[in-house]
């Protein structure tokens, strides 16, 4: 009888999983290759970098526009520091424009970690801070709109942690989908049924969207009054936010429109802009109606005539309707005049697609540090001072202001598969420094770690192009 595999300890996260010989772990990222822990997935390099024309630097220049021969050694299949004592993987130094430069790469374990979500539609989602859910469980909420998008945060601690272990589960399964482009179907409290995917259109309530509005009912008006004033003598452009009437606002009067007796429902805000004509939904320019004369009263007597030209449409041109008002000063639906019909055409086409958008935010100002300098808070203060520079996967990030290492990164600027987990729960998201080799001595940098780029290009790594 042969004895079974003896298991080994991974130590690469605080779960510590026994690995049998051939098994991987809870995180599917580490395994037992014949009693040595390995890291399944391959170290990811970026062959991209360098100038956009190097040509024009003189000499002999191969046609390699992205210069491949620079290449950016991610954080992605590094690995880990946890328990957070031990210098990064892999600290690596090249030459860059002639200075030396040193890139500290580690995979960080994210408890405190989300995304933020940006949906490009009027669609109502949902009222803010109404719930958002994925499997029942609570995964964040709807916050504050944005100029033609919905916004929501999902993730945090709070909810990794925070809650249920199903809730901090099913959240940490959310995120790592989400990061890594994949799509994700979340109910929104009293609202509607979303499917969010970076770089898809969003589908609501089953319909995928098509356009993101061109801008408010009002930025309407001022971007095509011109088209407008000489084929009707009136157009109200709906809107959930700010609705717009050309005859009262200011692009109207400027272009010599007379009034036309034409009064819409709503608060007055300026001449011609109009707020709360009708409830949030999912008709008309986000409102909730399918009847754009609904949010009209009944036209001025003294002021309106019979045969007035009314146009109505939406902030994506997708609904558009009309009318001239018959002997009683009532609109009676029309065909589209083909010179509006273009101009409605015109505003469609300044519609951008709509998108989803995911930025994977995390804190980095915990013990991960640790891997990168004796002294973390020396780290800290290189990135505020701009000496050393965050990236994630290598895709660009904002670094907020204030204390800790708070950043934002756009999933859609990484390679595929940038992200994991440990069922702690918490994210693995890849993070880098890059500073001059001088500074990260004089931060207290692991020195005696530093490996030429040469030794880590091995025939194992994953080359990606950008």
């Amino acid at each position: 009888m042969t004895n079974k595999p003896e298991k080994i300890r991974c130590d690469a996260c605080p779960v510590l999983c026994y690995i049998a010989d051939g098994r991987s772990g809870a995180c599917d990222r580490y395994a037992n290759h014949g009693g040595e822990l390995v890291r399944l997935d391959p170290l990811t390099v970026i062959e991209a970098g360098g100038e956009a024309v190097p040509f024009l630097h003189g000499g002999d220049w191969n046609g390699d526009i992205v210069q491949g021969h620079r290449p950016f050694v991610t954080a992605i299949g590094a690995g880990t520091t946890y328990p957070d004592y031990k210098p990064a993987p892999f600290i690596v130094s090249q030459q860059v424009a002639g200075a030396d430069m040193v890139t500290v790469v580690t995979e960080g374990i994210f408890s405190y970690c989300g995304v933020k979500v940006k949906i490009d539609t009027d669609r109502h989602i949902g009222e803010e801070r109404a719930v958002v859910r994925v499997d029942g469980e609570p995964v964040g909420h709807v916050t504050t709109g944005e100029y033609g998008s919905k916004m929501l945060s999902l993730g945090g601690v709070e909810h990794l942690t925070g809650g249920s272990k199903k809730e901090g589960r099913v959240t940490c399964d959310a995120l790592l989908k989400l990061c890594n482009r994949e799509a994700v179907a979340m109910t929104v409290d009293e609202g509607a049924a979303l499917t969010v995917q970076a770089g898809r259109a969003p589908v609501i309530d089953g319909e995928a969207e098509r356009l993101m509005r061109v801008g408010c009912g009002s930025a309407t008006i001022g971007m095509f009054a011109a088209q407008w004033v000489a084929h009707v003598d009136e157009v109200v452009v709906v809107d959930d936010h700010i609705t717009g009437v050309l005859s009262e606002h200011q692009a109207g009067r400027m272009l010599d429109l007379p009034p036309s007796g034409i009064k819409v429902k709503g608060r007055k805000s300026t001449p011609g802009r109009y707020f709360q004509v009708a409830q949030p939904g999912r008709g008309w320019g986000g409102t909730d109606v399918d009847d754009p004369l609904a949010i009209l009263k009944d036209a001025d007597p003294k002021i309106a005539w019979e045969g007035l030209r009314l146009l109505m449409v939406s902030t994506t041109g997708e609904q558009h309707a009309y009318f001239e008002l018959d002997t009683d000063l009532r609109p009676v639906p029309r065909p589209l005049p083909d010179a509006l019909r273009a101009s409605v055409e015109r505003i469609a086409e300044n519609c951008e697609p709509s998108l989803c958008s995911v930025l994977f935010m995390g804190g980095a100002g915990g013990s991960l540090r640790s891997g990168v300098t004796s002294n973390p808070v020396r780290l800290t203060n290189s990135v505020r001072d701009a000496l050393t520079r965050v990236t994630c996967g290598g895709a660009e990030t904002y670094v907020w202001p204030g204390g800790g290492i708070t950043l934002m990164a756009d999933v859609m600027d990484m390679p595929s598969g940038a992200f994991g987990y440990v069922p702690t729960p918490a994210l693995v998201a890849p993070i880098e420094f890059t500073m001059r080799l001088s500074d990260y001595v004089a931060l207290g940098g692991h020195a005696d770690r530093v490996r030429p780029v040469e030794e880590v290009l091995t025939s194992g790594v994953r080359r990606v192009s950008r």
